[in-house]
């Protein structure tokens, strides 16, 4: 069974076991979250597909890690203008393990 769930304005597949990177999610490591934003479940017979959120589905899982992402370099530049602008950027994320998908 599996499932497409929206979180952080992304939509990331989820499959009971697995483990998933999404964006930053209040809670603390080891604590339950459930995502309420599920617009398809699939897996036994033809999908669920919601418009736009399948009514009464669920994903329920367990926060394993809260972290940040590594860090990736914005760098823009004007040739013969002496415009030069360095920035640098780490992505917060929610790391968090499947472990149920009702609905």
């Amino acid at each position: 069974m599996y499932a497409v769930v929206r979180t952080g304005g992304k939509q990331v597949r989820v499959e009971p076991g697995k483990t998933v990177r999404v964006e930053r999610l209040e809670g603390d490591v080891g604590s339950k979250i459930e995502l309420d934003e599920v617009l398809l479940v699939g897996g036994d017979g033809s999908p669920r597909v919601g418009t736009p959120v399948v009514d009464g589905a669920k994903v329920v899982g367990t926060i394993t890690d809260q972290g940040r992402g590594d860090k990736i370099v914005v760098f823009k530049m004007k040739r013969r203008k002496n415009y030069r602008r360095k920035q640098g950027h780490r992505q917060a994320y929610t790391e968090i393990r499947v472990d149920e998908i009702s609905g």
